[in-house]
């Protein structure tokens, strides 16, 4: 953790965070709290990605991978994606899935990803397992490829902005749809209801969908970086193009946490990229939530299509 702050009079400031490319993520206007350690950290992040919309598999159109119930039954599933983004700086396929029998977890108890060898072992860890046999999670390489591309006909998107804010006296960074305005009254983060494809057959919620962020952070090694994403359906984070958060089928809520201090090949002071990708695919439920200690900023936005003819 970072050393406390000298005290300072209370006053009045406005800062703003730019993106490395030059785009401005958050404006913030708010007293500087004499006891707060962290005053001189921004308030707020506010980070823009892209949501694409998809029709359920039983449905005109649909996809097979949304509405899928995995062969080996809902739940946890890893493997499912590749340890690097490919040269379009997506997830790439690796298999339909290995359900965890038991969680891989720190000495703290937070689940973690499945053992790597670019992600250094700590005293306490305590390794999980997974099942021999694949488990039916999503279908193929090729459905799985239209999952975080714009694909006429097959699904539509626009930008999606969330606002991580700054717990008091912290420096931990948290979305969470049960406390953020936009979410709070919708029963979880449904934030394409009534839009692009509309909603899912007979419900008043649009349950299909993906999102996915491009970032940039500043490593400071020592600090106690970390990042922890906690909801469903599939959630797939990558440090400097490698898997760190791998929770991928459809499930309740689930948590997995990443210490960027385990990422031994990164170099304090460089700028590395944290890519986010998340799918909501099943109804019922859609939970999502951040809570980082890193400062993000937004990579360039691709274009978005809207909806196709």
């Amino acid at each position: 953790m970072k050393a406390a702050r000298t005290a300072r009079p209370n006053f009045s400031r406005t800062l703003t965070i730019a993106s490395l490319a030059g785009v401005a993520l958050a404006t913030i206007a708010s007293p500087a709290l004499a006891s707060d350690p962290y005053s001189h950290l921004a308030n707020s992040i506010v980070l823009t990605g892209t949501v694409r919309d998809f029709k359920e598999r039983t449905v005109s159109g649909g996809h097979p991978d949304f509405e899928r119930q995995p062969t080996a039954g809902f739940g946890h599933y890893m493997k499912m994606v590749g340890d690097q983004l490919d040269a379009d700086g997506k997830p790439i396929f690796s298999s339909t899935g290995y359900k965890v029998s038991s969680a891989f977890k720190d000495a703290a108890g937070r689940h973690r990803i499945s053992n790597k060898d670019y992600i250094a072992s700590k005293s306490g860890d305590v390794n999980g397992s997974l099942s021999s046999t694949l488990g039916g999670a999503l279908t193929n390489q090729q459905n799985f490829s239209q999952w975080f591309r714009d694909v006429e006909g097959i699904n539509a998107s626009k930008p999606l902005q969330i606002t991580l804010k700054r717990q008091p006296n912290s420096n931990v960074y948290t979305f969470d749809d049960k406390s953020d305005a936009t979410y709070a009254g919708a029963g979880g983060f449904f934030p394409i209801n009534g839009e692009l494809f509309g909603n899912s057959a007979g419900n008043n919620k649009n349950f299909h969908f993906t999102f996915e962020l491009g970032t940039q952070f500043v490593y400071q090694q020592g600090s106690g970086q970390v990042f922890t994403f906690t909801g469903d359906d599939d959630v797939w984070v990558f440090i400097d193009g490698k898997l760190v958060i791998d929770i991928g089928g459809v499930h309740s809520a689930i948590s997995q946490t990443i210490e960027l201090d385990r990422l031994t090949w990164l170099e304090h002071g460089r700028v590395y990229k944290l890519n986010f990708f998340f799918a909501e695919r099943h109804r019922t439920q859609s939970n999502f939530r951040i809570d980082t200690s890193i400062v993000l900023r937004n990579l360039e936005q691709p274009t978005v299509t809207a909806l196709y003819d």
